[in-house]
């Protein structure tokens, strides 16, 4: 009775901080600070934690814990930190940067979307050559991965395609950055960027190109058979609608797309892992549902059990590996390890991954307690940065595409690790390349009218 009690306080307190540095947290008016409460730790942790605190998850997981009485009130307690003290850190950088999130939402939302450039050609051949080197990544990566799941799939392959998809991911013979970010992240964003200019135009050319895009990003979200990225896909579209105006939620329509999400998670559920027992979905520690509240939480509870105790510290080891590679230490990753440590079997028959989690998770195995700390007081710190930085810039296809692209993947970094927030070459590079690209369209005639003058001068 006392975890329950304090777990209502502490989502009391957390409900409160995240609705003051979000602006709202209304389901309507979905936003990255509201994504992040709502998915990444309400749902992903702060009901699983109460769970696994209470003993009652019987969840496969968690049965792994020794003295689980002592961890499971720990990681309890994590937890309640990051949900408190996450939004406290954001709340800081708020008041740093002067930033009243409500006003300044509604009137992000109020914006009308705004033209880039006044040479369309220009800019249509622009995105059409970055569009062609996507599909061509995405060629790459078809013939550079063994066995395609999707494909196995609709040949009616006999192979377990649980298999399959592990294979997919770590047996991949080409180069991994070069397939995760131009084919699996910059499709999906082009399709985006390229559906506002056709919104923005109405021209028939984007809105084919959008067409070809839209099949592109479908696939790379579909190709490996993992369930959730195309819905967090369509989710991206559902945003963008909403913040130029094209679409409005009502509890109605969120009843009606929830019904329609889970009928189809439902339906994958059933033909990727062969589940046909109704047991299993209607469980809260099985299928679909224990997917959500306990297959993303319990993997903190069983990093706080191991490092320190059945593994040492990784002291900066997980870190990414360009930082690595400066000290000439072999990269690790916390959730690979606790996976080969608590499932062998799997690592061994080729169907074990990654044990992902809250990012406090990483931050534990490489520093203990300390690293908890420091790491949900910057992590915090990074994401308010963000929300303000986006709700700042204009409103034009590029910053909008890129401000819903980091609305949907942050809440899953959080729930995937701690060294992405770190170092994140995905991120990096696409907020050089479409920064870039801005900032050219929009200083451009200044550049041609400055080399004019310097030219005449002569």
């Amino acid at each position: 009775m006392l975890y329950v009690l304090f777990w209502m306080i502490v989502l009391c307190i957390s409900t409160l901080l995240f609705r003051y540095v979000a602006g709202t947290l209304s389901f309507t008016k979905p936003n990255l600070v509201s994504i992040v409460y709502y998915y990444s730790l309400l749902v992903s942790s702060f009901i699983g934690a109460l769970f696994i605190a209470l003993g009652i998850d019987d969840y496969y997981m968690t049965r792994k814990l020794f003295r689980p009485d002592e961890y499971r009130m720990i990681g309890f307690v994590v937890v309640c930190f990051v949900m408190v003290f996450l939004p406290l850190s954001m709340l800081f950088v708020s008041k740093l940067c002067g930033f009243e999130a409500k006003r300044e939402f509604n009137d992000y939302l109020k914006k009308p979307l705004e033209n880039m450039a006044a040479n369309r050609n220009e800019i249509f051949y622009l995105f059409s050559a970055l569009s062609a080197i996507s599909f061509l990544a995405i060629i790459y990566m078809i013939w550079k991965t063994p066995d395609i799941p999707i494909f196995e799939l609709l040949k009616g392959t006999d192979e377990s395609l649980a298999e399959l998809r592990v294979e997919a991911s770590r047996h991949f013979h080409g180069n991994v950055l070069f397939r995760n970010i131009f084919a699996l992240t910059l499709t999906p964003v082009l399709s985006i960027i390229v559906y506002l200019f056709a919104v923005l135009t109405n021209e028939p050319r984007w809105k084919l190109l959008f067409v070809f895009l839209f099949a592109g990003a479908v696939f790379v979200n579909v190709y490996d058979l993992a369930k959730s990225p195309i819905f967090f896909y369509f989710i991206m579209f559902f945003l963008v609608r909403i913040y130029i105006g094209k679409m409005r939620f009502s509890p109605v329509k969120l009843v009606v797309y929830g019904i329609i999400g889970g009928a189809v998670l439902v339906g994958m559920y059933v033909v990727i892992q062969g589940v046909n027992d109704i047991g299993t979905f209607l469980s809260y520690n099985k299928g679909p549902i224990g997917r959500l509240i306990l297959a993303q939480i319990a993997p903190t509870f069983l990093h706080l059990n191991i490092f320190g105790e059945a593994l040492p510290f990784l002291y900066g080891k997980s870190l990414p590996s360009a930082l690595t590679g400066l000290f000439d230490i072999d990269n690790v990753r916390s959730a690979r390890m606790v996976m080969a440590h608590v499932f062998p079997e799997r690592i061994e028959d080729g169907t074990g991954g990654v044990l992902n989690t809250l990012f406090v998770a990483e931050a534990y195995a490489n520093f203990g307690y300390l690293g908890i700390i420091i790491g949900t007081l910057y992590v915090g710190a990074v994401i308010q940065l963000l929300y303000i930085f986006f709700l700042r810039l204009p409103k034009n296809p590029i910053f909008l595409s890129l401000f819903v692209y980091f609305s949907i993947n942050i809440p899953r970094t959080i729930v995937g690790g701690f060294t992405d927030f770190l170092f994140n070459p995905i991120w990096i590079l696409l907020i050089t390349l479409f920064g870039g690209l801005a900032l050219f369209m929009y200083m451009k005639d200044d550049i041609r009218l400055m080399l004019l003058k310097k030219f005449n001068s002569r």
